[in-house]
């Protein structure tokens, strides 16, 4: 198994500029495969000095790992090339589905029972056998719960377990799914299997209503997301961790200040008796 440690960044076209300049990377960056591959000239230097610059692991859009259609093999062979070709020892996906006679622009819930368990199950063990590693496969933010006949902790706990594969635990998803459902953020935390965590997410969401948050990975991240990191890093020991912000991308000091934050409490180890963690001027610190 590969080193993965420290703070990594979901890298996006709006700040790859400042990345690449920084005096200081990140310890590991992330991108979405489908973003990149197939591209060349230009894009693919880009990518090259990206790697030249930090550790690359990829988290995937397009599998669709719970959708009622045929696994795309072709595809799954070109996301193979994709990490070969870039030395890419992690790939993760969403624990949903994306197709369904076409590629959708969401994340779809698959429906938590023991048969859909199964189902997926399968389709991971498949996608394993043709990558030659495991799948990291991520807990999902969602706002209904179709035809629910377990929790979500026991239906990705047991997924992890028949498929064999690996957790990317996002705790953002986690938060928004406690208010969205009126579920316990930190029970669900508790309940995963803390050997199978490969990594963490952590980013941002808005608040549309008391009881309604999305998912959006737009705003910076908010205090309760933090305490419930904090958590997980007291219950299942500090892992690799990643800060994702895809929309109204802030200054590159912000940035380092989310990330720096990210830093203090894998040193403090989730302590919750430490003073400060929060400097006032966090880059200070990176």
């Amino acid at each position: 198994m590969v080193d993965l440690a420290g703070v990594g960044l979901g890298i996006r076209r709006d700040f790859i500029d400042e990345f690449l300049s920084a005096e200081k990377a990140p310890d590991f960056i992330e991108i979405a495969p489908e973003n990149w591959m197939g591209f060349g000239g230009r894009h693919a230097k880009l990518l090259a000095r990206c790697v030249e610059k930090a550790p690359l692991i990829c988290h995937g859009l397009s599998l669709s790992i719970g959708g009622p259609h045929p696994l795309n093999i072709e595809f799954i062979q070109q996301i193979k090339s994709f990490l070969a070709d870039y030395h890419v020892p992690i790939y993760s996906e969403h624990l949903s589905y994306t197709y369904d006679s076409g590629y959708l622009y969401d994340l779809i819930p698959i429906p938590m029972t023991e048969t859909a368990v199964k189902y997926v199950a399968e389709r991971i063990l498949r996608v394993q056998d043709i990558l030659g590693k495991r799948l990291v496969v991520e807990n999902v933010s969602t706002y209904l719960m179709p035809n629910a006949e377990m929790s979500e902790a026991d239906f990705v706990s047991e997924v992890l377990q028949q498929a064999d594969c690996e957790l990317l635990l996002d705790v953002n998803n986690v938060y928004v799914n406690s208010i969205n459902h009126g579920s316990d953020g930190y029970a669900f935390i508790r309940a995963m299997p803390k050997e199978r965590i490969r990594y963490i997410h952590i980013a941002g969401h808005e608040q549309v209503e008391q009881d309604l948050l999305i998912d959006t990975h737009g705003a910076e991240v908010c205090d309760s997301v933090w305490q419930l990191l904090q958590h997980t890093y007291q219950v299942c020991g500090v892992k690799p961790t990643l800060l994702e912000r895809d929309f109204n991308i802030p200054s590159w000091k912000a940035l380092q200040d989310e990330m720096t934050k990210i830093t203090i409490m894998q040193q403090e180890g989730g302590n919750e008796n430490r003073a400060n963690i929060f400097p006032r001027d966090a880059a200070a610190v990176l």
